[in-house]
């Protein structure tokens, strides 16, 4: 997995009136490590495919189409309302 962590695309975030929104495509020859049935992962599972983001994203949507397409959203202005 860790080969791949430099291919991983983070694509631009987006947002509506109250959440944050951010596409993150994994190379497709990870698609070997992703589960059989795609399911909603927590920060831990996701983090463990070597995507890396700050704290408060949620994997919130499951493109079937495209199962290295990961969907996350948080809460707009996330980092200013919860500094660490």
């Amino acid at each position: 997995i860790e080969q791949y962590g430099e291919e991983i695309h983070y694509a631009d975030r987006y947002h509506d009136d109250d959440h944050e929104y951010r596409h993150v495509m994994l190379p497709k020859p990870m698609r070997k490590f992703l589960p059989e049935k795609p399911y909603l992962m927590t920060p831990r599972e996701w983090r463990s495919l070597g995507i890396r983001q700050s704290i408060g994203w949620h994997h919130y949507h499951i493109h079937k189409p495209e199962p290295h397409v990961f969907l996350f959203c948080r809460e707009r202005d996330y980092q200013t309302k919860y500094p660490n």
